[in-house]
């Protein structure tokens, strides 16, 4: 079907939000972002420039990939605050700024960096994980030894399954050992205590473990719970350079900063499922294998650091090695301890020595609490026949007795009958 390039009262809006939350953005990262279903970006460009004739958006300056990068004026600001809810934070405007001869002065500042990080929204969110109202860039962390760590951009997409995850945008031009610091930092300020947290709750929830403690941290009250075990999750997203030199480096980030998010042993012999409850679940991606994919973000172009497979998000940020295994495995330890207390319990269980017969539990409870019975080596069946033999030959006896005193009585009756038949 022939796509209308016309563009209407909606996709203005839309486009004016976006622009009002990341300030800058070229067409290519608003049609990603708002309208991925469009064969290519025709229609975002006719939108911006009806908006441009409408005096809201202007033109800041072009980069080198020949892209315009678009800007809100004064006047598409004011709408756009209009048209955002009360509780997204809006951007600065960037207002138009002349030299001496009155000529524009062309838009600075707007690095490679900053284009990736939108870049990485306008997929996303194109992808389904949420709308251009899911986002935020540059929220701070603050910590208590007087650093702030930023994150380039927090995305919540509860309705995609990911409530919330903060993202750092790398082009392969910092060091390792930066990207591990602030996985280090994020760490610390996610075992912050909340305001008037009882400390000693803290330690006793963190002894039991499980997610109890996350209750007391300040981090469940600026961020919804996550659903899964663990921390707020953080993506690291890779762009630049070569294909080779982005492997590199998620596989030294995924060596250097395994204490982080790898997770702990459970107790217990025959356990192998790990608690990450006190773990940042780290999932890595490159723009370019995304845009690569048919998919998009949707599709396998996820990795989570300690695996190595690639995974949709959902996928990547669930935890089937962690809980769920837990609850399985510690219940089949359960079974086999009771398993191994049965045999041991089997193999200290008394045999009849009449009969060679195993005693039942009654008959070996019976034992063990009267221990001075009679005929303890003997089982039930063979006590009762034995009680019964023993009362047959009592009875036996008593007839045999009475046998013979009858017999005796009769032959004394006989004697005195004798001797007075004589006398008459």
């Amino acid at each position: 079907m022939k796509q209308t390039w016309k563009p209407t009262h909606t996709r203005k809006k839309e486009v004016l939000k976006a622009l009002g939350i990341f300030q800058r953005a070229t067409a290519e990262h608003l049609w990603r972002m708002l309208r991925p279903g469009d064969s290519h970006d025709r229609i975002t460009r006719d939108t911006l420039n009806a908006l441009k004739d409408d005096g809201k958006v202007r033109v800041e300056t072009r980069l080198e990939s020949n892209h315009q990068l678009w800007v809100l004026t004064e006047r598409g600001h004011k709408e756009a605050k209009q048209l955002l809810p009360g509780n997204v934070r809006v951007s600065s405007l960037r207002k138009l700024e002349f030299d001496d001869d009155g000529e524009p002065i062309t838009g600075e500042g707007y690095d490679e960096h900053a284009a990736a990080v939108t870049m990485t929204a306008a997929v996303l969110t194109g992808a389904g994980y949420g709308t251009p109202l899911s986002w935020q860039t540059e929220i701070a962390h603050r910590l208590p030894y007087g650093y702030t760590q930023y994150a380039d951009l927090t995305m919540r997409a509860p309705d995609a399954g990911v409530p919330a995850m903060l993202l750092e945008v790398d082009r392969v031009n910092e060091p390792v050992d930066d990207l591990v610091a602030k996985l280090r930092r994020y760490t610390d300020w996610f075992e912050l205590l909340a305001p008037k947290a009882d400390k000693d709750r803290e330690r006793v929830a963190r002894a039991f473990g499980g997610a109890r403690v996350h209750d007391l941290r300040l981090w469940s009250r600026i961020y919804p719970a996550t659903g899964r075990e663990g921390y707020v999750p953080v993506a690291f997203v890779f762009t630049g350079k070569t294909k080779a030199q982005r492997a590199s480096r998620m596989r030294r980030l995924e060596q250097d900063a395994r204490t982080y998010f790898a997770g702990t042993e459970y107790a217990g012999g025959g356990i192998t499922a790990v608690d990450y409850h006190q773990a940042v679940p780290v999932v890595v991606t490159e723009l370019e294998r995304i845009t690569a994919d048919p998919d998009g973000a949707a599709g396998k172009v996820w990795r989570r650091l300690g695996r190595n497979e690639w995974q949709t998000l959902t996928e990547a940020l669930d935890n089937p090695d962690g809980d769920r295994l837990y609850v399985v495995q510690a219940e089949q330890a359960r079974k086999r301890q009771k398993e191994r207390e049965a045999a041991a319990r089997e193999a200290q269980r008394p045999v009849c020595r009449r009969c060679g017969a195993k005693f039942t539990d009654d008959r070996w409870d019976s034992i063990r609490h009267h221990p001075a019975q009679q005929h303890r080596e003997l089982c039930e069946p063979c006590l009762h026949e034995h009680w019964e033999q023993v009362q047959a030959e009592q009875a036996a006896r008593r007839q045999a007795e009475e046998a013979a005193a009858r017999e005796a009585a009769e032959a004394d009756a006989k004697k005195g009958r004798g001797l007075f038949g004589r006398r008459r």
